[in-house]
């Protein structure tokens, strides 16, 4: 419980890293394979069928988050062609993954932070807008 709600802070902060992608992921692989934890929810279950999860994407993403600096790792934005290069052979993968994961974690990470940012409005009227004001300010 302690680390979501310091994953959320992080989230409202914009400060999500690919570390903590790396350990969300992990988290997910430890519950199982993925087409299994993808039909346990409700409305996808019945849509699961035939539909191929390719494991393996998994493990080129991990290999991938691992190729980089620890730097690199919290601040993705310093990835640039050569670094996604040196990412790219140290992993085993080609530039374009190093480049399709970056793309997707930066949409991730700007996915979460509007779905935060409505939530954060939806609990404004409760505490006022003298809440809000403070709660942004933190």
């Amino acid at each position: 419980e302690e680390k979501a709600e310091e994953l959320e802070k992080k989230i409202r902060k914009d400060q999500l890293s690919l570390d903590d992608f790396l350990d969300q992921l992990q988290q997910v692989k430890k519950m199982g394979p993925l087409k299994e934890i993808l039909s346990m929810i409700p409305g996808l279950g019945s849509k699961m069928e035939g539909v191929q999860v390719d494991e393996g994407q998994l493990k080129r993403v991990e290999a991938i988050i691992r190729s980089m600096t620890p730097e690199e790792r919290a601040k993705p934005d310093l990835v640039d062609h050569s670094r996604r290069h040196r990412i790219a052979k140290g992993s085993g993968t080609a530039t374009h993954d190093v480049n399709q994961l970056l793309k997707q974690f930066r949409q991730m990470r700007k996915t979460l932070k509007h779905i935060s940012m409505q939530e954060e409005a939806m609990v404004a009227p409760k505490h006022g807008l003298a809440g809000l004001m403070a709660k942004r300010k933190r």
